[in-house]
């Protein structure tokens, strides 16, 4: 096999062709745009009847690893179980949990059809695709799904923001987060959910992919996640009408602005940038002083919403 890329490990090209099989011919090897904290790669192979594509996760991010070491296995898992719901979900070839055949832990699966849209000619009927999908994976109860919701910060070891004009509403913010959280039903969360992980094929959503995180817990963390996401990338306007449509759609869901609260307080590593992916896929204009200045009134309007309900 004569395909090479600059910077694989040395036998994941070995390893990919033992899996799809000594009959087909792998013909190429593009890195997939998006990809913030692990490799992505198309590839397309031909079995002498056609030509097929797939899609290779190279999990080469020592950090995370070090911090959830079974992140191939639990993206296998959770394509697996994805696919129950009845979404357009990659299917999953084969992985490496360990990376001892390939190098480094990787994911190989099925390429799903469509592209990425962040800036949509109908705002509104984006906005009721995203909310409709979601309420789709939320009503897959994935009772025996292994992997459970967890925060990624603790809000007892957050700092004073000082890169924002309201650091007193952001302690107001964290001290929220620690309290104790609503008692809800779990149900299957994406737990990565936001614009730039659904597929479309002109006004219909074609697939949603990156589910490395999945796992069980509240609605409202993945509404709150990708609420956080529109509120940074469009305005908190954007936000609120996703939150509205999800609210349509998914009977019996109760709003709670904790969930909206504990989002925020997760994705804090120090002053907040602009997210990368966004760039990739072609929007300019952000800066990371937006983005802080975003933050901050999409705080105080989660404020006001807790302090409405607690009143």
């Amino acid at each position: 096999m004569a395909i090479k890329q600059t910077g694989w490990p040395s036998n994941a090209v070995d390893w990919v062709n033992k899996k799809i099989g000594e009959q087909k011919e792998l013909l190429r090897i593009e890195p997939l745009a998006g990809g913030t904290s692990s490799h992505l790669y198309e590839m397309d192979y031909s079995d002498g009847g056609g030509t097929e594509s797939c899609v290779l996760r190279l999990f080469t991010k020592a950090e995370w690893l070090a911090m959830e070491p079974d992140l191939a296995g639990h993206e296998a898992a959770s394509l697996l179980e994805a696919a129950k719901t009845g979404l357009a979900v990659p299917g999953l070839l084969a992985f490496d949990a360990s990376g001892e055949q390939c190098g480094v832990p990787a994911v190989l699966m099925t390429k799903i059809e469509g592209s990425v849209v962040l800036q949509p000619d109908n705002e509104q009927e984006w906005l009721e695709g995203l909310a409709a999908v979601l309420v789709k994976i939320h009503s897959h109860e994935a009772a025996s799904f292994q992997w459970e919701y967890f925060s990624y910060n603790q809000a007892l070891s957050l700092e004073r923001p000082d890169w924002s004009d309201y650091p007193e509403e952001w302690l107001r913010a964290f001290s929220i987060a620690r309290e104790v959280r609503p008692s809800v039903e779990s149900c299957f969360l994406h737990r990565d959910f936001h614009p730039a992980n659904i597929l479309w094929k002109g006004q219909e959503v074609s697939g949603v992919v990156d589910w490395v995180n999945a796992c069980r817990g509240p609605a409202g963390v993945d509404v709150g996640h990708c609420r956080l996401n529109l509120a940074q990338l469009c305005g908190i306007e954007t936000a609120d009408r996703f939150l509205e449509a999800y609210m349509r759609y998914a009977d019996g869901f109760i709003y709670r602005a904790y969930w909206d609260i504990l989002a925020l307080t997760d994705i804090l590593d120090g002053p907040p940038v602009v997210y990368p992916g966004w760039e990739t896929f072609g929007i300019t204009g952000l800066t990371d002083g937006l983005i802080r200045q975003r933050l901050d009134a999409y705080l105080l309007s989660l404020l006001a919403r807790f302090e409405q309900e607690s009143g």
